[in-house]
């Protein structure tokens, strides 16, 4: 792999880094505020966390029917 000259890259990429970071962080609070569950992939497999912290391959949102608005 080519080695970077330019710590401007670097410095730009962490730059990037840290916002996406922060983004995720937010979506992740938000969820867990609307009883949503935060969704994960570790070595390809799927994992959730549930709003109350616990940890389940099983999907709990599988079974959901939105409702049909008037």
């Amino acid at each position: 792999m080519e080695k970077l000259n330019d710590i401007t890259v670097y410095q730009r990429a962490f730059y990037y880094m840290s916002v996406l970071r922060e983004a995720i962080q937010g979506a992740r609070e938000e969820n867990r505020r609307l009883g949503l569950p935060n969704d994960f992939v570790i070595n390809g497999k799927t994992y959730y966390e549930l709003p109350n912290g616990e940890i389940t391959t099983i999907n709990p949102l599988a079974d959901f029917k939105p409702e049909n608005p008037s």
